[in-house]
């Protein structure tokens, strides 16, 4: 009886422990500091492209030929009769505010029996260097400095003019847009290629203007005031009679329109004319004879002109037309017999 107690007794403790629930001992996890790391971040912009000279290089050919049929003597041009002009010119953006331009020409003659017809031979050279100071304070008035020398025929000028441009301050509406309106004061050197007394010192005060009208017509309007004061009174040979010195106004006014006729991608047939007063000038001394101190001349200029686009930075061009103007005839009482003169060019512009 006593081992069967012992037995019973155990398998009660052995329930008991089989019927408790087992818990698991809580585990401690302890967390490490959280460390806030700060990293440069690089943010890459598309650098601006800063100003790089540019400009452009062109070279045309252009033939002038005879006077409607006329003989030299009676009617011509300045430049005469039958002769070619190869031009040489372009312009170079050296800064946003510099800008250098550059022209030669050279005349030939095309009639090899009778060169006189040519009254202008030999080479012109023409430098300009443009200085863009900007608006004056706070005015809308802009100010460009122009130096300019000329290496001409016989004879040689230095020039610098104070370029006030008041465009912004006059018409730009639906009807009239002022391209530029400048007032130009400026001194003038010019001298003979002797070097020597003969010279014409010149005071100057021009005007030059270009305003857009309406149906696509340029006008343009320029007045050259001139006090000249000569180094020998046999200077200006142009004179009545003999000065020392003489006061001079040329007057411009000229109209300009173009007429695109046909049109492709890269090529373009148009039409232009430009003409008008070119010039009228009036001066105190009596020119060529007594009591004529005025002369004037009037012209038209119709020609058809193509243009081509070669490649990217190189376009080509050919125009034909002719010339309408009083080429004898220029006194202001006696200006008549308007007759034409045909002109052809072709050249080609390079950009860069």
């Amino acid at each position: 009886m006593k081992d069967l107690a012992l037995l019973l007794g155990s398998l009660v403790v052995v329930a008991s422990a089989s019927a408790k629930e087992v818990v698991p001992a809580p585990v401690v996890v302890e967390e490490a500091p959280v460390q806030i790391v700060e990293k440069e971040v690089i943010v890459y912009r598309d650098k601006e492209e800063g100003f790089r000279p540019n400009g452009n290089i062109g070279l045309e050919y252009r033939a002038f030929g005879e006077t409607e049929g006329q003989e030299c003597g009676d009617w011509s041009g300045s430049d005469g009769d039958n002769y070619g002009r190869v031009q040489l010119s372009g312009a170079i953006n050296m800064t946003e505010v510099q800008r250098l331009e550059f022209r030669v020409r050279n005349w030939n003659s095309l009639d090899q029996e009778d060169k006189l017809k040519t009254r202008k031979n030999g080479n012109e050279t023409r430098l300009r260097y443009f200085y863009n100071h900007g608006n004056l304070g706070d005015s809308k008035v802009n100010l460009t400095s122009r130096v300019q020398y000329r290496d001409k025929s016989g004879a040689q000028d230095l020039q610098y003019q104070a370029r006030f441009d008041f465009a912004e301050y006059l018409f730009n509406n639906d009807f009239v847009k002022t391209q530029y309106f400048q007032i130009q004061p400026g001194y003038t050197y010019e001298w003979r290629d002797g070097n020597d007394s003969q010279y014409d010192s010149q005071i100057n005060l021009d005007l030059e203007t270009m305003f857009a009208l309406p149906l696509g017509i340029n006008f343009e309007f320029n007045v050259y005031n001139t006090l000249h004061d000569y180094g020998t009174e046999t200077y200006n040979t142009s004179l009545y009679e003999p000065s020392s010195d003489n006061y001079t106004v040329d007057v411009e006014a000229k109209i300009y329109k173009t007429v695109e006729l046909y049109a492709t991608e890269k090529t373009t047939l148009s039409l232009t004319f430009e003409g008008g007063y070119d010039d009228y000038s009036w001066s105190r001394e009596d020119l060529g004879q007594k009591d004529h101190n005025f002369t004037y001349s009037v012209y038209a200029n119709p020609f058809l002109r193509v243009d081509h686009q070669a490649t990217e930075f190189v376009s080509l061009f050919a125009e034909v037309g002719a010339e309408y103007r009083n080429w004898a005839e220029s006194n202001q009482c006696a200006a008549q017999d308007w007759r034409w003169q045909p002109v052809a060019a072709a050249g080609f512009n390079v950009a860069f």
